[in-house]
């Protein structure tokens, strides 16, 4: 084990560093038929509001969530139009059913790990009943 890292740490400034990250844009390649906003994301779309938080702990943790709300207003008051498309489908998604069967959404949208979903759930429960006008749901 000690003479592969020694081999690693010489031999590591001879590898090839990281190249900048491309763009599809500088591929010429273009995903959908409508002009992207200026910074090319999620937030160019004006009334989104998106937030996230990122956990570092020593070496080995590396976590997050990201939560996205779609409009200002009560989202189960007034819903938006929504569709999944599943990728890899490993891990867990709460809410598919719902969206595949009514077309929207009625809470804000939270992206994290697998462990994290049911606390995700019960944050988006707790938030959706203490919007004003939910009172009786």
């Amino acid at each position: 084990m000690s003479l592969m890292l020694t081999l690693f740490l010489i031999l590591s400034p001879l590898l090839p560093e990281e190249k900048e990250r491309v763009r599809l844009e500088e591929l010429n390649l273009k995903v959908g038929t409508l002009p992207h906003g200026k910074f090319n994301a999620i937030t160019d779309v004006a009334g989104v509001k998106v937030g996230h938080y990122t956990l570092i702990k020593g070496d080995d943790i590396r976590t997050g969530v990201t939560a996205i709300i779609p409009h200002s207003g009560n989202l189960y008051q007034e819903k938006v139009p929504a569709a999944i498309y599943v990728f890899n489908a490993y891990g867990k998604l709460a809410g598919y059913t719902q969206v595949e069967e009514l077309g929207n959404i009625e809470t804000p949208i939270i992206l994290t790990n697998t462990l994290a979903v049911g606390t995700a759930s019960t944050a988006l429960v707790r938030y959706t009943l203490a919007q004003e006008g939910n009172e009786n749901v």
